[in-house]
């Protein structure tokens, strides 16, 4: 007899939100699913630093505007602390261009706004979890309406790293760059680690953030 095959374990999130209604309603929400579980829960940025010392999380899901420390702080510590960060959704009920690029640069992966539909941020987490940059699509065509300059500098990327780049800004993992555009997944990795490289980016959430201000999107 075959043995059924092992269910991958379900992504660790863990809740930073002031808001005991959103937290609540976060929580069923991301429980519902079967691959995802919160370990944890936090009221301020204090609370979710001493939170996750205790508690192994992939994704934090981050209100941007707690009391005391605030998101964008709070993310910047989480990404400085010893050992692998886990990866982070901003969660916001604005949708401030200032607020998106202050979040990404502290090293945010992705950004949702909390009046989203439930499937958004369960996307987001997801995405976030595989390291792929998320963009809430409320607010991608605002924020690249006002961020992209008239005319934009020179770039550094072909045209096939500009079409990857927007791929990643977009929240596509490799597999899913591969078949949107018909390449295989080593030649998708082999782009990224050129986008790396010519936007000295360290990531692909800080090369979409890069290529976002510099207008090269």
């Amino acid at each position: 007899m075959t043995a059924a095959p092992e269910r991958p374990a379900p992504i660790r999130v863990a809740l930073i939100e002031d808001h005991a209604f959103t937290r609540d309603g976060l929580r069923v929400a991301i429980n519902f699913e079967p691959d995802l579980t919160v370990v944890g829960e936090a009221r301020s940025g204090e609370e979710g630093l001493e939170l996750l010392e205790r508690v192994q999380a992939d994704v934090v899901v981050l209100d941007i505007g707690l009391p005391g420390i605030d998101g964008i702080e709070t993310a910047a510590r989480i990404k400085r602390a010893p050992g692998t960060p886990p990866r982070i959704v901003m969660l916001t009920a604005h949708n401030l261009q200032a607020e998106v690029l202050a979040a990404m640069s502290s090293g945010a992966n992705a950004y949702c706004l909390k009046s989203a539909d439930p499937d958004l941020l369960l996307a987001a987490i997801r995405a976030a979890a595989v390291g792929s940059a998320y963009l809430d699509p409320q607010i991608a065509h605002h924020v690249l309406g006002v961020i992209r300059t008239p005319e934009p500098a020179s770039s550094p990327l072909t045209g096939r790293e500009t079409e990857v780049l927007r791929l990643i800004a977009d929240g596509q993992g490799n597999k899913e760059i591969a078949r949107t555009l018909s390449i295989s997944i080593s030649t998708v990795k082999f782009h990224v680690q050129d986008i790396l490289e010519k936007l000295s980016a360290s990531d692909r959430t800080q090369a979409a953030v890069k290529a976002l201000r510099q207008g090269l999107l």
